[in-house]
């Protein structure tokens, strides 16, 4: 599938062609640095260089004004307002789960197109996708029209399924933090849908969403009884998957609303994200008390 805004196509194409380098670069660059991301969290040799790589390619491209990475406390001008036509902003989470480099488990990189100065709402993003570094490099990418997986190779883009729709009969659940922190509601919630579903999560959001897009269910990372906001990031993570499940026919939520209309105020806000079928997703906002609304 070719994107026909050329801007849009040009950001998908750079991001795919980096994705077998990025992969190859993993090596040698798994230990922590004395640093840490704008959100408090540690960071990685890796982390660092996936987004000089993506910072520096996307920066470059004609029509990106602005370019935005979990890694980095501010967003980038590049020279261009979002504001105008054929303008857009990419924000990217360059290693998503990079924690699992120590123990060499799955990890991706996310990516979220805005027509939209950022921080913006999730209703403006023309596209979104992320990549998933697995025993095959694969790529899901979102937009107005489908949902489209591929599988990337020595640069190149294979498509695997043209209509990613997730299955009618849910199979699969992943629920992120500590159980003794989630709040009462959310626990009874869970217990529920442990009887009904399988186990999956594996510490990188991107493979326990993947499960989800593949076999149907729900991932959730609820606020927290010591973190009500959650742990994801809205522009970076929390936006780019609800526009993907959304296109795939399921459903995003905050526990109260899309997770496409929460108002940011902030660059690095973050969210709680539940996303998955319709069914599950619905009966997980009967049950949970949204504590950030």
């Amino acid at each position: 599938m070719t994107v026909s805004d050329p801007v849009v196509e040009s950001v998908i194409a750079t991001i795919s062609r980096s994705a077998t380098e990025i992969r190859q670069g993993l090596i040698g660059r798994r230990g922590t640095v004395d640093e840490e991301n704008p959100s408090g969290e540690t960071q990685v040799e890796a982390d660092i260089w996936a987004d000089e790589l993506l910072g520096d390619r996307l920066a470059g491209i004609d029509g990106v004004g602005q370019y935005a990475s979990e890694e980095r406390a501010e967003v980038e001008d590049c020279g261009g307002d979002p504001a105008m036509e054929d303008v857009y902003a990419v924000a990217v989470d360059p290693l998503d789960g990079s924690s699992n480099l120590k123990s060499n488990n799955a990890m991706g990189t996310i990516f979220g197109v805005y027509d939209a100065a950022l921080p913006a709402r999730g209703e403006t993003l023309v596209a979104a996708g992320y990549i998933l570094y697995g025993p095959i490099t694969t790529m899901v990418l979102a937009t107005e029209e489908s949902v489209t997986e591929y599988e990337l190779t020595g640069g190149e883009r294979t498509v695997v399924d043209r209509d990613v729709r997730l299955p009618d009969e849910p199979v699969v659940y992943g629920f992120g933090g500590r159980v003794p922190d989630w709040p009462d509601d959310f626990q009874e919630y869970a217990r529920e849908i442990e009887q009904e579903l399988k186990l999956r999560y594996g510490g990188a959001m991107i493979g326990d969403v993947n499960q989800v897009l593949t076999y149907g269910g729900i991932f959730g990372y609820p606020g927290l009884e010591s973190r009500p906001e959650g742990k994801l990031r809205l522009q970076f993570e929390g936006n780019p998957i609800g526009y993907i499940v959304e296109r795939a026919g399921g459903r995003s939520s905050d526990g109260n609303q899309s997770l496409l209309s929460v108002d940011p105020d902030d660059l690095h806000d973050r969210t709680p994200v539940h996303v998955g079928n319709s069914e599950l997703v619905e009966r997980l906002e009967d049950r949970v008390e949204n504590r950030i609304a």
